[in-house]
């Protein structure tokens, strides 16, 4: 499967685009993002859990994880769904609660490829230092783990 891993561009001073490549039809991957029992089971890098997954998912409804890493650290993460376009397109901001007032606007956008999904995550930042501040904390990483997990997950929907 081509770019059946994470790849992270820069297009602007504010944004971070990642972008990979999944085995299976968009609508299972749409699906992974919009019901509960399916992100609990994916969201966060390998060794995290999900014990809270607050999930209304529609636009203007809202959304707050807490993952918990293996060590027992938890860190919390909110937003409110702007736009949802099945099987297409998920808009939404995204606030890490460790640093409130830091919103960012997460635009997913899932392309079908005869099969396959391509899969673009485009994230919108205030300003570069905030873009950078996230670059610096192991997102990416931490991205590429979670789409894997994403990706083992999907496979058995399918």
């Amino acid at each position: 499967m081509a770019d059946s891993k994470l790849t992270l561009t820069l297009p602007s001073t504010r944004e971070i685009v990642m972008t990979r490549v999944f085995d299976v039809p968009r609508h299972l991957v749409f699906e992974a993002h919009s019901k509960r029992e399916h992100l609990e089971k994916w969201w966060g890098p390998r060794g995290y859990t999900l014990p809270v997954c607050d999930l209304d998912f529609r636009p203007g409804g809202a959304y707050r994880f807490v993952s918990r890493g293996p060590d027992g650290g938890e860190d919390a993460f909110r937003g409110e769904f702007r736009e949802i376009v099945p099987p297409e397109r998920i808009t939404y901001t995204f606030e890490w609660e460790g640093m409130p007032g830091h919103i960012s606007v997460e635009t997913l956008v899932f392309e079908e490829l005869d099969g396959q999904t391509r899969l673009t995550a485009t994230s919108v930042y205030d300003s570069v230092e905030d873009r950078d501040g996230m670059l610096s904390s192991g997102m990416e990483q931490g991205a590429a783990e979670t789409w894997d997990r994403l990706a083992e997950l999907v496979e058995t929907m399918s």
